[in-house]
């Protein structure tokens, strides 16, 4: 059988050049990997084939008698120094494209300070996603959150990748989904089921679960941005910084705890978790990643950005605990062992309960922790009135 991508990895062979740091040889199977969903040329994490009759509604089309061109989906990512995760990671990207109709999607990406050549695959990639029909947008930046200031420029690189959006460089709406993906080793139905989520609650952001592997069990990586429904973290540190009680997701709020452990998606204040999908309009309507204001809270922008959207209206926000990621293909591989693929946990849920009753007030005050020793309880609209 001739792969999807035969044809474009052969084009490839012939007329790849050299990155600034990779040879055109090194560049030219992760390229391959990336559009080819069989391929085997790089090790990365091995995903099930997709499960097109879920995904079906996120092809319905819009109103036969407006034939004006559309971007639907618009996929966006900060890449640093990640060029093994890229099989993987834009593989997936790639293939939820084609699925969902690549000219009714674009894809955003900003790179920087990357050593170890991610940026010559993220160029040399260019005429093949633009052949399948992707409108890609890809820039280079000097910013660096390593170097001061982490939280601010953190903010701006992710606007910088959203910026073909703001600035309507393609034709979008307040009805394009935007999916905003960490350096995560995500399968192509990780990212389907975020959006699916997204439109089967009715949401305004639907976040996966993310994990790091600090011991044999797999630990909730994202505990300084994400918030509860209640305002608290999603599991107890205690003053001296301890993530000791790391297992007990969901301490302070049994009904979350319940839905969680019953892989239910569940109401939160704030949540990223490796990747999120969320509507376009606030982003529209002049919604902007920002760091923290003088006296607010120190946090990060993600968490900021979830506060702006309650504060203007955007109140449905929820996890997707079948929707589980970690940022290296080894230990995706071991969490997708333990916890299951999308597709095995989806299978086993209980449709009639998937559906989330919303709290459309916010907790009078929410956690604040500038630091995992630092705590304390604030407003939840603290400097927004």
């Amino acid at each position: 059988m001739v792969s999807a991508a035969s044809h474009l990895s052969s084009r490839y062979f012939l007329t790849s050049c050299p990155g600034a740091i990779l040879s055109a040889k090194r560049i030219r199977p992760i390229i391959n990997a990336i559009l080819d969903p069989a391929s085997k040329e790089r090790p990365r994490l091995e995903c099930p084939a997709l499960d097109t009759e879920r995904y079906a509604s996120l092809l319905k089309k819009r109103d036969a008698r407006d034939d004006k061109p559309h971007i639907d989906y618009f996929f966006t990512l900060n890449l640093r120094n990640v060029v093994d995760l890229l099989p993987r990671l834009l593989g997936s990207v790639v293939e939820a494209m084609r699925f969902l109709g690549p000219e009714r999607c674009a894809l955003s990406i900003v790179e920087g300070n990357s050593p170890d050549g991610t940026a010559d695959v993220l160029v040399a990639l260019r005429p093949f996603l633009e052949e399948i029909g992707v409108t890609y947008f890809y820039n280079n930046s000097a910013i660096n959150p390593s170097d001061g200031a982490r939280i601010r420029k953190l903010a701006q690189l992710r606007n910088l990748a959203l910026q073909p959006l703001f600035k309507k460089k393609v034709p979008v709406s307040e009805e394009t989904t935007v999916l905003f993906i960490n350096d995560v080793a995500a399968c192509t139905e990780d990212l389907l089921e975020l959006a699916f989520q997204r439109k089967n609650l009715n949401a305004d952001m639907t976040c996966a679960m993310d994990w790091t592997y600090a011991s044999d069990d797999p630990t909730f990586y994202d505990v300084w941005v994400a918030r509860g429904i209640d305002g608290d973290i999603f599991f107890n540190i205690t003053q001296n910084g301890s993530w000791d009680f790391a297992q007990n997701l969901f301490f302070s709020d049994p009904k979350t705890k319940s839905r969680y452990e019953a892989n239910l998606p569940f109401q939160v204040f704030a949540c990223w978790n490796g990747a999120t999908v969320f509507t376009a309009a606030p982003l529209l309507n002049g919604l902007r990643f920002r760091d923290s204001r003088k006296d607010e809270c120190f946090q990060g922008e993600p968490q900021l950005f979830c506060k702006d959207l309650w504060f203007k209206g955007y109140r449905k926000i929820a996890a997707i605990p079948s929707v589980n990621l970690e940022y290296t293909d080894n230990n995706a591989r071991r969490l997708k062992e333990l916890k299951g693929y999308t597709s095995e946990v989806v299978a086993e849920e209980d449709e009639a309960s998937v559906g989330i009753e919303w709290q459309y007030e916010p907790p009078q005050k929410v956690k604040c922790m500038p630091e995992f020793h630092r705590q304390s309880w604030l407003p939840w609209d603290e400097h927004l009135r």
